[in-house]
């Protein structure tokens, strides 16, 4: 009993957390020396993610081109994408406005930010979008590989040989993927460690309102919005996050969503899930399904702007709700991509001061939610996709994370 536990990677990772944080609190100068540790494995994991990317993605595009209702199947994934962007940067500005927790601080006296006009802005719409475009490694591997599986999926038998060979380069990714997931209980104990050493174990009180609030705010977003779609096709929640709950463990100890990619493949597979649907919505929704990072990015302008004493009329929210749509579009699920997507918004639109910037740079590592909903948002998109274009098993879903037997009345969304 005592070996299958310690052979657990649950068990491992639960662990090293424990130990990570008794060392924060006995030893914190011990621990903050552990951080080198955490970013050697989040090295590693941003060096193979354009690989990984563009493996999957062209794979499942080639595998796709040419099938009936391909483009359909694009035309949705999209959709979808920016439905749920829209919901996800709404839910964060409404959560922020009702909370205020950048106002009444005692950090900051009021001070008056430098706001562009809303016709400055949108005229800068499409240099920020080419901006985001040239910083953002991700969206570029993501274009190629849209390209070449199009083209390897058109090419016919001339392309099945390179097709087979890619499909054996996803197993060797795989592989890969998981000796490097090995070492997860390793960087989750030198980053835990390496927080309650630095920061303790409270902060500030406006950063602890503003951890609190983007908390909540994903907590609302999580239960309403994706357990909505979840029970539009009669599946639960609450089953979903037991399902994946490795997945979800594992990134939360790691601050690493990229990490959980092929188990969260393997266990979407296993609830019916289309291999090549899932590869392909999973894979761009990695970058362009974000909805933990959209909630950050909408709630951390709020907030940096009540800071600043600035007050945002409706035209202003308006405005970084449409600006946030597109400078969202280069935000990765590499640790920190977030964050540089906070910075570009926020030169857009020049709520507050530049400056206040370096206020949230401490509690990065303790936004854990962040990326837990991105991964549940990408899981929920799977399987509402994949219901929609036929591509998902749906008694096998139901006996994994539903009540087996039909209700009446059901929202059927497989129309074609």
């Amino acid at each position: 009993m005592i070996h299958r536990l310690a052979r657990s990677g649950i068990a491992q990772l639960l662990l090293a957390v424990l130990f990570g944080g008794i060392l924060g609190v006995c030893n914190p100068s011990l621990a903050i020396q552990m951080k080198p540790l955490s970013e050697v494995f989040l090295g590693i994991i941003a060096w193979v993610t354009p690989p990984v990317m563009f493996i999957l993605l062209c794979s499942s595009v080639a595998r796709l081109v040419g099938h009936p209702g391909s483009a359909r199947l694009a035309l949705k994934t999209v959709g979808y994408w920016q439905l749920m962007s829209l919901l996800s940067l709404s839910c964060g500005i409404l959560l922020a406005l009702l909370l205020q927790p950048g106002s009444n601080n005692a950090l900051l006296s009021p001070i008056a930010a430098d706001s562009h006009t809303s016709t400055d802005v949108i005229a800068q719409l499409p240099a920020l979008v080419l901006q985001t475009f040239e910083q953002s490694l991700i969206l570029k591997v993501l274009l190629a590989a849209l390209v070449c599986g199009y083209l390897l999926g058109l090419s016919g038998q001339a392309g099945t040989a390179l097709q087979q060979r890619l499909d054996q380069g996803v197993s060797m990714i795989f592989r890969l993927m998981r000796g490097i997931v090995r070492f997860a209980p390793l960087a989750a104990f030198a980053a835990i460690a390496f927080t309650i050493g630095k920061y303790g174990m409270t902060a500030a009180i406006p950063l602890l309102k503003f951890i609190a609030t983007l908390y909540l705010a994903s907590l609302v977003y999580i239960t309403l919005v994706l357990g909505f779609a979840l029970r539009l096709l009669r599946l639960r929640l609450w089953r979903l996050i037991l399902h994946v709950k490795e997945a979800l463990l594992l990134v939360a100890a790691t601050g690493s969503s990229v990490a959980a990619l092929p188990k969260l493949l393997e266990k979407l597979e296993a609830a019916g899930c289309n291999s090549h649907v899932a590869r392909l919505v999973l894979t761009g929704g990695y970058s362009f399904n974000l909805n933990g990072s959209n909630l950050y990015l909408s709630v951390a302008m709020v907030f940096l702007a009540q800071m600043a004493g600035t007050d945002l009329s409706a035209q202003q929210l308006l405005l970084l709700l449409l600006v946030s749509l597109f400078t969202s579009l280069g935000a990765t699920s590499v640790a920190g991509s977030a964050f540089v997507i906070l910075t570009a918004t926020l030169s857009a639109l020049q709520f507050a001061p530049m400056e206040l910037l370096g206020i949230l740079v401490g509690v990065e590592r303790l936004m854990k939610c962040r990326s837990l909903t991105n991964v549940l948002g990408n899981c929920v998109a799977c399987l509402f996709i994949s219901k929609c274009h036929d591509a998902l098993d749906v008694e096998q879903a139901r006996r994994v994370l539903g009540q087996h037997r039909p209700q009446r009345g059901a929202l059927r969304l497989n129309e074609e």
